[in-house]
């Protein structure tokens, strides 16, 4: 009796190991992922902007962590529904501060020291959230999150397939030209997350997983690339509702911690996934996790 649909897929062909450098940028999934993987020992960078969830919104944190732009006084704005601190349209508002010098100080700081650390990365995983995305019809850019602003400054539109190809064509285009003694050469990995964006309606979230999904399949023609399918395993391997958090749309920790060994299981070498196992016990032992 089969109770379940197994996701298979064939051992990935980028691979990480404990030896690489690893940047994460998207959503919410990759700030989960990226925790186990630190948990585990790997030397990994998560999201230094903050979750991202739209292909634009990535492509322009590669952007600014290769070509070091600092954040400026003209990047800041003030907070909607009666927030007081300033953020950027290009940071999660979890960097929100204060004052505009608090803001600026600390994004410039973390933007120098993920500049740097991308720089020596060796592999980056990509995991992309919606195609929907908001353009400020002010400055006439995508942003990277509305901060409560009113729903007047912004008009909502849905990537095409060729632009999300554009996009993620461009992320690597980039990483390529900008390799040097300083710079190294980059490998990626692209998912998509799991996690279901309601607000767009039931047709609507798969239409915008959808293009993500046909964009990927564009950009996997490269030898650099690779695709893990964490989005397929939540939807038919962990489709019982047990799976899901309280909201019915985010996985919980439970699933998300099987995915993540899915990804480990995936990517890792024999030799490496030996090494896993040590650290796992290790970090168990450091949290006093008792295994059975």
């Amino acid at each position: 009796m089969k109770l379940q649909t197994p996701v298979t897929d064939a051992q990935c062909k980028v691979g990480i190991s404990y030896k690489d450098r690893i940047t994460m940028l998207g959503s919410c999934f990759s700030d989960n992922v990226g925790q186990l993987l630190s948990n585990y020992g790997f030397d990994v960078c998560v999201n230094p902007f903050g979750t991202l969830y739209n292909p634009v919104s990535i492509l322009n944190g590669i952007e600014r962590l290769i070509c070091k732009t600092p954040f400026t006084e003209e990047d800041c704005i003030r907070i909607g529904a009666g927030d007081e601190r300033f953020c950027s349209f290009s940071h999660h508002t979890s960097f929100a501060r204060a004052t505009k010098e608090e803001f600026i100080e600390n994004a410039n700081r973390k933007l120098q020291e993920a500049a740097e650390y991308f720089a020596e990365s060796t592999k980056v995983i990509i995991t992309l959230g919606t195609s929907w995305c908001f353009r400020n019809i002010a400055s006439g850019n995508i942003v990277s999150n509305c901060l409560k602003r009113p729903a007047a400054e912004f008009v909502r539109e849905r990537l095409s397939v060729t632009e999300t190809v554009s996009c993620l064509q461009r992320m690597m285009d980039l990483c390529a030209s900008a390799v040097s003694e300083d710079f190294k050469a980059k490998e990626f990995i692209f998912t998509v997350s799991p996690i279901r964006h309601f607000k767009d309606g039931a047709h609507g979230n798969q239409i915008s997983k959808a293009g993500l999904l046909l964009g990927i399949e564009e950009i996997l023609k490269n030898d650099n690339t690779d695709y893990f399918p964490s989005y397929e395993i939540m939807m038919d391997q962990l489709r019982d509702y047990r799976f899901y958090a309280e909201d019915m749309y985010h996985p919980t920790a439970q699933a998300v911690g099987y995915i993540g060994e899915r990804f480990l299981e995936w990517s890792l070498s024999e030799k490496d996934a030996i090494l896993l196992k040590e650290n796992i016990s290790r970090y168990k032992r450091s949290r006093h996790i008792i295994t059975v």
